[in-house]
C-alpha cells in the first residue's frame, strides 16, 4: 500500500497557505461571479502554484543533497514558520474579516483575465516565500521517493481550492462574506499548520536520535 503521509503534508500545507483573503482569490471569485473565462483562470493558479512548488523541491532539493546540514536548518526553519503561522491563523479566528468580490466592471477578454490572474499571482512576492522556499524546503527534506507524492499533493491542493472557489463562486460568495466562515477556516488552518511543524520538528529529532 503507498505511504500517503507526503501527498496529505503536501496537500495539507499547500491548502492551508492559499486558503486566505487576498487579491488572487478576490479575482477567481469575481470571474465564478461573472461566470467568464473561469477555466483558464483556474487552471493558471493551479499550474502557476505546481511550477512553482515543482521549482522549490526540486531546485532546494539539489542543494540538500549536497548539504545535508542544511535539512536540519531549514526543517527547523520551516517549523518555526509554520507555528507562528498556524499561531498567526488562530489570532485571526478572533478578529474575523471578510472576502470580497467585485461582480461589476467590464468584462474581460480571455487573455485580459489571464494577464490579471498572472499579475495577482507572479508579481505578489509571498508566492514565492510561500510556494518556493517554505513549500520548497519542505518537500526537499521528504525521504527519498517521496518528493513527486508531496509535490503532486501540494498541487492537487491548488486545483481543489481554486476550482472550488472558481466553480462554486455563487454558492462560496455569501459564505465567505460572512466573518464567522473566515474564523471556522483560520481555525482549521491554524490546527493543520501547528500539526505539520509539530510533524517536521519530530522529523528533525527523529533523525538527530
Amino acid at each position: 500500500m503507498p505511504d500517503l503521509a507526503p501527498f496529505l503534508t503536501g496537500f495539507g500545507l499547500s491548502l492551508g497557505l492559499i486558503v486566505a483573503i487576498g487579491a488572487q482569490n478576490a479575482f477567481v471569485l469575481r470571474q465564478g461571479l461573472r461566470r467568464e473565462h473561469v477555466g483558464a483562470v483556474v487552471a493558471f493558479c493551479a499550474l502557476a502554484d505546481l511550477a512553482l512548488i515543482a521549482a522549490g523541491v526540486a531546485g532546494l532539493g539539489a542543494v540538500l543533497g549536497r548539504a545535508p546540514a542544511l535539512v536540519t536548518g531549514l526543517s527547523l526553519g520551516g517549523a518555526a514558520f509554520l507555528g507562528w503561522y498556524g499561531l498567526s491563523a488562530l489570532r485571526r479566528a478572533w478578529h474575523p474579516a471578510r472576502l470580497v468580490a467585485e461582480n461589476g466592471g467590464e468584462a474581460l477578454t480571455r487573455a485580459g483575465a489571464l494577464a490579471r490572474v498572472a499579475a495577482f499571482t507572479l508579481l505578489n512576492p509571498h508566492v514565492y516565500l510561500d510556494t518556493v522556499l517554505l513549500v520548497g524546503s519542505v518537500g526537499a527534506a521528504q525521504p527519498v521517493g517521496a518528493h513527486g507524492p508531496f509535490v503532486a499533493g501540494a498541487g492537487m491542493a491548488s486545483l481543489v481550492w481554486f476550482a472550488a472557489l472558481g466553480f462554486g463562486a455563487r454558492l462560496l460568495a455569501p459564505l465567505f462574506a460572512r466573518p464567522l466562515a473566515w474564523r471556522v477556516l483560520d481555525l482549521l488552518v491554524g490546527a493543520v499548520m501547528i500539526l505539520l511543524a509539530a510533524g517536521l520538528l519530530n522529523h528533525v529529532l527523529t533523525a538527530a536520535a
